[in-house]
């Protein structure tokens, strides 16, 4: 997937921009309102250790606990769920404690956290001002990593990727461009015999966080789909067929040829299947890499707002990804049990220190040392009876 070098070049460049872009998240003014705002096969590539020991806060976590609970439940997105299978197998060999996540969608993942049905949620999509409100209490946003949202294509035969722009991926959801041989998709791509055939679209058909990534960029980037559509974890979709999952997609995908969807990066690596190119804000048409999604985030630095619910879709930048999102973890900021708030504390802080080890392995791009401080703060603020939940190791 990855050489090991390159991955170091990646995390290099993500550390870089991350330095670079401290200043000015340190700044920012609060954004007001709401943003509405399987496991892989191989062994991923960890970072070094002194790269991981030079992330202040790693290495607390160094073993079992007494007095925490020894299980954890989650549930919620698809998209970061080939790292949290990894991520929890890991935890669960260091610290004895065994996280059970569910793989919903990132719908799923808020509804099962506002009914308090699991200790913490996981979505791609900040939850609205208005789901917050429904909460039976403050529930905080920690993100765990960054990755991309890919088009994703059954085509055979052709020696580069499908160059996609944001005029050509709206007209191809909207159901406006019909055929791969279209004009304007021929215009982009003037190297490639794209067929004379029918595309067919697939989509989530699942609540997903994905799905809101992948809708909030069409909103962004196309006047008539934010009109038409607009964005969420669920929309009523003007064409296609849905599946459940990114795994769901990926596999509609790979089963009919002249197919396209969207799924994250890692599904479209897993099922071998080719990801486009997509044309960003300073008119570039730019790989998904973890470079290139490091840099979204490092394009909207300055206006972080201070409870992390970000969108990062058609950022600044002239190598940044434009669909590029967040996943994170949800979780109420006030606890009602002593040992699973002990025990959901110390996880988090490990994921988001320690665990940054595995991102780059398994195409994920590792956060970005002052989202690492931001998500640390909100890990800090968790109570239970009053008193701070993280015992600090």
């Amino acid at each position: 997937m990855f050489s090991a070098r390159r991955i170091l070049v990646y995390v290099a460049v993500g550390l870089v921009l991350a330095v670079a872009a401290v200043g000015c998240a340190s700044g920012a003014a609060p954004t007001q309102g709401s943003p509405t705002p399987t496991k892989v096969s191989g062994s991923p590539t960890p970072l070094p250790t002194s790269t991981v020991a030079a992330i202040p806060g790693s290495g607390l976590i160094k073993g079992p606990y007494e007095g925490e609970a020894k299980q954890l439940t989650g549930a919620g997105a698809t998209f970061p769920a080939p790292l949290y299978t990894k991520w929890f197998s890991e935890y669960e060999k260091l610290t004895g404690v065994k996280v059970n996540y569910q793989s919903i969608g990132s719908g799923g993942g808020i509804k099962s956290i506002t009914d308090r049905t699991v200790d913490f949620g996981a979505s791609d999509a900040p939850m609205t001002d208005e789901q917050l409100k429904a909460a039976k209490g403050e529930i905080l946003h920690v993100p765990t990593a960054l990755g991309a949202v890919v088009p994703t294509y059954n085509l055979q035969g052709l020696p580069k990727p499908i160059k996609f722009t944001p005029e050509t991926l709206c007209g191809i959801f909207m159901g406006k461009i019909k055929k791969w041989s279209d004009p304007a998709l021929k215009a982009d791509n003037p190297e490639l015999n794209l067929p004379d055939k029918d595309i067919i679209v697939v989509h989530r058909s699942d609540g997903s966080g994905t799905t809101y990534i992948w809708t909030d960029y069409l909103s962004t980037v196309c006047p008539e789909w934010k009109e038409k559509v607009g964005k969420g974890t669920s929309v009523n979709w003007p064409v296609g067929i849905g599946a459940k999952g990114n795994e769901g997609v990926s596999g509609e995908v790979r089963q009919n040829p002249n197919s396209i969807g969207y799924v994250e990066l890692i599904y479209a690596l897993q099922n071998k299947l080719p990801v486009g190119w997509v044309k960003n804000k300073a008119g570039k048409f730019i790989e998904p890499t973890l470079e290139s999604v490091t840099a979204a985030a490092a394009g909207v630095a300055a206006r972080i707002p201070p409870d992390l619910r970000v969108s990062i879709v058609d950022a600044e930048g002239e190598n940044s990804y434009p669909v590029s999102g967040f996943t994170y973890l949800l979780v109420y900021k006030e606890q009602t049990d002593k040992a699973k708030a002990v025990a959901l504390t110390r996880m988090m802080w490990w994921a988001i220190h320690d665990a940054q080890q595995y991102n780059a392995g398994l195409g994920y791009a590792p956060l970005p040392a002052e989202i690492i401080k931001l998500a640390e703060a909100k890990v800090e603020s968790i109570t239970v009876d009053g008193q701070k939940a993280f015992p600090g190791k």
